[in-house]
């Protein structure tokens, strides 16, 4: 059974959307046949549809029949004497109902039987076969290919179609209506060429000495169709199915239509008034090309559509043409936010008083517009606000070239000059010195808390604190600035730097940046000498107080003889000579140490240092030698031979150490003469105290032979 899939609620559907856009009769005319819309250039009726001439002598017959006879009136065109019935009428295409094909059947007492004839002629009417809407079927047994002729006449100049169609009845058995390129047998599909205007279709069967597969009472037929419109059913391979199916079904086939013109464009067919079809307010636009008379391909002709221009409506063909379309008239669909004006094909949108903006939906709308005095305050505030930010960045800019100009003063105010000039003669003391930034040091002693203050002194104070890396430091903090400090902080950096010895504490950089000059330390945790024998900080044992007196005397003697330039402490006492966990001696404080050129065997200096530990001899006569370092190593602090044991811890002499003891202190009392050049070296004190710690360590294995052995 051939079936139509839907086809009537689309034609219903498809003519009310020509009706409201194009689907305009001549006035006086009747505008519908049964539900059918037959809009101009067509027509029912004398003086109805369009009168035109094609150019060649013939008349374009633009007319429709309308045949009341049926229940539901149906409109009809006569293509050369074939009628064809009118399905839906559209600006481009018209539906009409196949009643033009040529089928073939086969009757068992009958050889063959020739039932209908397959013939369409076009050439009187505007119409061509659409090659995009429609498809040949070829349906039937021992089908080889099927063909359109362009004339009716089977000869082989007027062949315009042959495609290759292999089917036969015999491949499988096949029950089920399905489109036809999806059985692959029996029914085939193919496209067919632009522009034609005369068809016939025919299929080819195979020859005689082929094997029939067909059975009785078949038929083979060639069908135009609608694509998507045609499904194969069995039965309609049966003279009895098939004749019932042709009769009862609508079988669509889509015609293209234009106005034909014997010129080469628009622009010629505009030039002819007589012939010209669009009306005001429209354009022309050239379509695909026609075949007219259905020969070869080449044989082309112009044809064209008119269309109303954009914010125009109707029908262009009718007079006098499109009219204006006023888009302002739906109020909740028109396109403008604020007030829309129709215009001649368009329109303007614009915002009420006190608004701004293009008043346009899909732009920027309508805004509150902003007054005159708002404008001025917003300017004057928006011209402050630039004005504050230029002057903030200009305050910036500005302080930070302060900032820069002051780190650069305090850098030559803290000697920097004098530190570069240093380094330049004596080397830098290696890598691990280093620069540190001002906010290194604020940030590492928590803006210098007091809670992190280690000691403090006439120069200086000494913070504890944490640097970026984890290493916790000493930090030297001069209390007071002044010229005659800056030549004795530069000395300190400068002879820090020189020193690498385990008994002399590590100066690991400083900072120039700040108004004081400021020295990081490596930190000893554990005080200095003088406070754990006097405050009792911790028990020291002889053995202990003597490993401090050496490791004391070595680093002075390395001082004194080992660092170039050699290098003079001055300020030898206990506070400056600190002690870690394991009563490791740190000699510190180099505040007030000079060096002393190497062809000199003193210094002519201004008196500084601690009363008390001044050298008797430097001080009357301001030369400071090697061996006003050695006075200074009086660690036991006595100030007389007479009361020397009186002064002594007393478990000092309980431990069974009094020979060393006393031995420490004829070392002392050759310390303390009055002339320098009656005290010893302070390489042979170092030597001595070595030689003395030896002897106790031998004598304390010997004590405990087991240990020893051990």
């Amino acid at each position: 059974m051939l079936v139509m899939i839907s086809i009537l609620s689309s034609f219903s559907s498809s003519d009310a959307h020509d009706s409201s856009e194009y689907g305009q009769a001549k006035s006086g005319c009747i505008p519908k046949c049964g539900n059918i819309t037959i809009p101009y250039p067509f027509g029912i009726g004398d003086g109805c549809s369009i009168s035109d001439r094609d150019g060649f002598g013939s008349t374009i017959d633009y007319s429709i029949t309308c045949n009341t006879s049926f229940n539901a009136s149906k409109p009809f065109i006569n293509a050369n004497g074939k009628i064809l019935e009118v399905l839906s009428i559209s600006d481009t295409e018209v539906r009409v109902k196949n009643s033009f094909t040529r089928f073939e059947c086969k009757d068992a007492a009958i050889r063959d039987m020739h039932l209908h004839d397959g013939a369409l002629n076009l050439s009187n009417t505007p119409f061509t076969i659409s090659n995009t809407k429609n498809n040949l079927f070829g349906v039937g047994c021992d089908i080889v290919d099927v063909e359109i002729w362009s004339n009716g006449k089977f000869d082989s100049s007027r062949l315009v179609v042959h495609r290759e169609c292999q089917s036969s009845c015999g491949m499988k058995e096949h029950k089920m209506e399905s489109f036809c390129n999806t059985t692959r047998y029996i029914c085939c599909e193919t496209s067919i060429p632009m522009g034609l205007k005369i068809f016939e279709g025919a299929v080819q069967k195979h020859n005689d000495n082929q094997t029939d597969t067909s059975p009785p009472n078949s038929c083979n037929f060639a069908l135009l169709a609608e694509l998507g419109q045609y499904l194969f059913n069995p039965l309609d391979l049966t003279m009895g199915g098939f004749r019932s199916t042709y009769k009862n079904s609508v079988i669509p086939v889509v015609l293209d239509w234009a106005i034909e013109s014997n010129t080469t464009s628009c622009k010629e067919a505009q030039q002819i008034n007589r012939t010209y079809a669009c009306q005001e307010n429209s354009y022309c636009s050239q379509t695909i090309d026609t075949n007219r008379y259905g020969g070869t391909v080449s044989n082309l002709q112009m044809a064209y559509r008119c269309t109303c221009n954009k914010g125009f409506e109707g029908n262009p063909y009718l007079e006098p043409g499109c009219t204006d379309i006023n888009e302002c008239e739906d109020k909740r669909n028109n396109p403008c936010e604020g007030i829309c004006t129709n215009t001649n094909g368009s329109y303007t949108c614009s915002c009420p008083e006190g608004k701004n903006g293009d008043g346009r939906k899909d732009g920027t709308g309508c805004r509150t517009a902003i007054g005159m005095t708002m404008r001025v305050a917003l300017g004057v505030g928006f011209g402050s606000l630039i004005f504050i930010i230029g002057g903030f960045l200009l305050y910036i800019s500005m302080r930070k070239r302060k900032l820069f100009k002051l780190k650069e003063k305090f850098f030559k105010q803290n000697g920097g000059l004098l530190l570069k000039q240093h380094m330049s003669i004596y080397g830098s003391g290696g890598e691990s010195t280093k620069i540190f930034t001002s906010e290194e040091l604020k940030l590492a002693t928590n803006k210098y808390n007091q809670n992190r203050i280690l000691g403090q002194g006439g120069s200086g104070i000494v913070y504890k604190g944490t640097l970026s890396d984890n290493r916790v430091v000493a930090i030297k903090r001069s209390k007071v600035f002044n010229q005659s400090q800056v030549e004795q902080f530069i000395n300190e950096v400068a002879i820090l730097i020189q020193i690498n010895h385990r008994n002399v504490v590590k100066l690991l950089g400083c900072c120039l940046e700040t108004e004081t000059p400021l020295l990081v330390y490596e930190y000893v945790p554990s005080g200095s000498l003088f406070q754990h024998i006097h405050y009792k900080l911790e028990s020291m044992t002889w053995e202990s107080r003597l490993r401090i007196a050496t490791e004391t005397a070595s680093a002075i003697a390395y001082l004194h003889s080992a660092a170039s330039p050699p290098i003079i402490q001055r300020d030898i006492k206990s506070t400056n000579i600190l002690v870690d966990k394991n009563f490791t001696a740190k000699v510190s404080d180099f505040g007030l140490s000079r060096l002393v050129p190497l062809d000199h065997s003193h210094v002519d200096t201004l008196i500084h240092g601690t009363f008390g530990y001044l050298d008797p001899e430097y001080f009357n006569t301001s030369k400071l030698t090697h061996k006003s370092d050695v006075i200074f190593l009086y660690i036991m602090d006595e100030n007389t031979e007479n009361d020397a044991f009186n002064l002594m811890d007393a478990k000092l002499t309980s431990d069974g150490n009094l020979q060393e003891v006393i031995a420490v202190v004829k070392m002392a009392r050759k310390c303390l003469n009055l002339k320098g050049e009656d005290r010893p070296m302070m390489k042979q004190i170092a030597a001595d105290l070595q030689v003395l710690q030896m002897s106790q360590s031998y004598a304390s294995s010997s004590n405990h032979p087991s240990s020893h052995h051990n």
